[in-house]
């Protein structure tokens, strides 16, 4: 990751420089660049938004419906000052009734989940977090794809206690989802290395 130390607080031109390889966000008057992430990442993002869009956002397969789930929203918080882009993000629809028809949201999410890398883990737990809890996010899960965990963390005031965390590929029930199973070993499956 590269952070971009600038002499006043980075605005959203600044953010708007940064190369489309990059993940640009603004957080604490900052920029912060991040490579795209590897695709063990991308495949753990991508299986979680169909596991969670299909009861959650779609009300598939016995699910209570309610939500937006979306991968890798942009989100201006306080005004524009904060930008962020969490891997995943989820509005409950009740709050949120339609998705804007721009690039970005305004109206923090009641949940994110940011899939860790050793690029992001730092900037995600030291600065997105305390951001997140600021916002008036609920829920936020930390996932780390090379451990195989999953860390459940629910706001009181500006603190992230952590309510759970599963490891390996257990069926688990976690809010705000809890309504289904998450098959946690879905997240991992990169299928078999090939021999040489």
């Amino acid at each position: 990751m590269v952070s971009k130390p600038l002499r006043r607080p980075a605005t959203y031109a600044d953010l708007k420089q940064v190369p489309d390889a990059y993940v640009a966000e603004i957080v604490g008057g900052t920029l912060y660049a991040s490579p795209r992430p590897v695709l063990r990442h991308a495949v753990v993002t991508s299986t979680l938004g169909v596991l969670l869009g299909g009861p959650f956002h779609h009300g598939l397969a016995g699910g209570p419906g309610g939500w937006w789930i979306l991968d890798e929203p942009e989100i201006h918080l306080f005004g524009g000052r904060e930008i962020v882009v969490p891997d995943l993000a989820g509005w409950r629809r009740e709050e949120v009734p339609e998705i804007p028809d721009r690039a970005y949201a305004e109206v923090p999410p009641g949940w994110v989940c940011e899939v860790l890398s050793p690029a992001t883990a730092a900037l995600d737990r030291s600065q997105k977090l305390p951001l997140y809890a600021r916002a008036g996010v609920a829920y936020a899960w930390l996932i780390d794809p090379v451990l195989r965990t999953l860390e459940v963390l629910q706001r009181e005031a500006d603190t992230w206690p952590i309510v759970a965390t599963h490891v390996g590929d257990a069926a688990v029930r976690v809010e705000p989802f809890a309504a289904v199973d998450l098959e946690l070993r879905r997240l991992w499956d990169v299928g078999a290395p090939t021999a040489r």
